[in-house]
């Protein structure tokens, strides 16, 4: 489905061709009821601040620069240095996922914690002078992990939090046998069903070119550690793979063996499948496992195995993945087994799509699943567009790029746009969009971000009444850099540069 490597058969393609513990429980739980205001029809200009749907409230809980060590120097964006860089809330933001306690607190207070990547640096936006700073770069890299508490039926950042922790260059990491220092533009990851947390490396060569000293053979994996355990060590999981992560998404197989979905971030990439060769619960589940590409012919969906110990990305090729429009954003549906995955585009389909893949016999470990196209994006009534059910409500924005999915306890999924800070229309923005029923497939507004930034992600709160937000880059855009962005937000100070930030948007 949107492959390149051949055309797509039947209903899917016609749709986007078109003018206009012993053993795991199914993904079948009950959905709750709403616990959110409803979304309409919303236009998203682009402006300097930021927009939120009507009925709902906009909280800031951290921007670059904050401290997220307790022992972190104050920010001083004119003079900033690696050695304090590396304690402070990093440059981008992309929400990785929400970890919750197993257990109440004894206090009773509700509880998480927010783990946010950091997977890029953009010279001309973070320094002064707009010449690159590796070391410092290298610092404002990584990943953050952030104590949130929910008091007065808000959530809010818990300064100093036990489990507050940032990780970057100077981690130390386990792989396989041995270790190596470092983790590299993290930009996707997801809590597991058996309690872990997941975090995914891109490019490393987009990193290591630009660091003298790195190998870039310790980099590209995904990393698996204890989010509530301070002294926690990342372990990169070289069974899962090393090559340009988007996104990875954990759930369990029927008899209880782990399932990582993987998508490999570039144009053309691939969706690849990890199952893990013992059950989850077990020390270690992610070392010995097969890993799968997918293959896509119409609605059908196939795992193909790979040999292993093969490079993924040649294994996929000659085993005849799909190759996809970039695929980037991944979501698991924790009421139903299906998983959505999120396409920025391509030059044949440059506005982008969302996917939702079916398990076969609702076992996320079956040799097949089905495809059905959830939307594709575009301005309304568009060659390319498709929407569902009664399709965009008029003077209402539209996706374009779609980049990051979650998908909530309501059977709605959230869509982040992130066009790179381009100039268009329309602001990029955060869309709910319903999974079924009769609004099937319809993007609504909920969050549109400032000028020139876009959407890192979301993430919803336990009780459903929040929405974590990543805002990346505001300000980006041609021709702008450190002292003339395109805005100042979130502070609109005159001396004080835009600052990606994480909002929790309530109603």
């Amino acid at each position: 489905m949107i492959p390149r490597r051949a055309a797509l058969a039947a209903p899917l393609a016609a749709a986007l061709a078109a003018p206009a513990p012993a053993r795991a429980q199914p993904r079948q739980a009950p959905r709750q009821g709403p616990r959110q205001a409803p979304l309409g029809p919303l236009p998203l200009p682009v402006k300097q601040d930021d927009s939120i749907a009507p009925g709902w409230q906009r909280d800031l809980l951290i921007r670059w620069g904050d401290r997220v060590a307790f022992d972190s120097a104050a920010w001083n964006p004119a003079a900033e240095d690696a050695e304090g860089a590396a304690g402070q809330f990093g440059w981008d933001a992309r929400i990785l996922a929400l970890a919750t306690p197993r257990l109440p607190a004894t206090d009773g207070a509700p509880r998480a914690v927010l783990a946010v990547g950091h997977p890029h640096v953009d010279p001309a936006m973070a320094f002064p002078s707009g010449r690159d700073r590796p070391a410092l770069a290298a610092a404002l890299q990584g990943a953050s992990l952030l104590n949130l508490e929910r008091q007065g039926g808000r959530w809010v950042l818990v300064d100093g939090g036990f489990q507050s922790r940032r990780l970057g260059l100077a981690t130390l990491c386990r792989l396989g046998q041995g270790s190596v220092r470092g983790l590299l533009g993290v930009g996707g990851g997801c809590v597991t069903p058996w309690g872990t947390l997941l975090l995914a490396e891109g490019d490393p060569g987009l990193w290591t070119r630009r660091i003298p000293g790195l190998d870039a053979a310790g980099y590209g994996f995904v990393a698996e550690m204890d989010p509530f355990d301070p002294q926690s060590l990342p372990a990169k999981r070289a069974a899962l793979g090393r090559f340009p992560h988007g996104d990875v998404a954990a759930t369990l197989a029927q008899d209880g063996r782990a399932v990582v979905y993987q998508t490999d971030r570039r144009e053309g990439g691939y969706l690849f499948r990890f199952v893990s060769a013992g059950p989850a619960t077990t020390e270690g589940a992610l070392e010995s496992g097969t890993l799968f590409v997918c293959r896509m012919q119409g609605e059908s969906v196939s795992w193909i195995p790979l040999p292993p110990g093969a490079e993924p990305l040649g294994a996929a090729a000659a085993a005849g993945g799909t190759g996809f429009d970039t695929p980037c954003g991944l979501g698991l549906d924790p009421g139903k087994p299906r998983l959505l995955l999120a396409c920025q585009g391509s030059p044949a389909r440059p506005f982008g799509h969302v996917i939702e893949l079916t398990a076969a016999g609702g076992d996320d470990a079956a040799p097949g699943a089905t495809a059905a196209l959830l939307f594709a994006a575009g301005p309304p009534g568009s060659s390319a567009a498709r929407y569902g059910g009664p399709g965009l409500p008029p003077g209402s924005a539209w996706p374009v790029n779609p980049d990051t999915v979650t998908v909530d306890s309501h059977g709605r999924a959230w869509v982040g746009t992130d066009r790179g800070g381009r100039d268009t229309e329309q602001a990029d923005a955060l869309f709910g969009v319903a999974l079924d029923g009769p609004g099937r497939g319809v993007p609504l507004p909920l969050y549109g971000a400032p000028r020139g930034a876009g959407v890192g992600g979301a993430a919803v709160s336990p009780e459903g009444g929040t929405i974590f937000i990543g805002v990346r880059h505001p300000g980006a855009g041609p021709g702008a850099r450190f002292a003339r962005p395109g805005t100042r937000w979130p502070d609109f100070q005159p001396d004080v540069p835009p600052r990606s930030a994480v909002v929790g948007v309530r109603g």
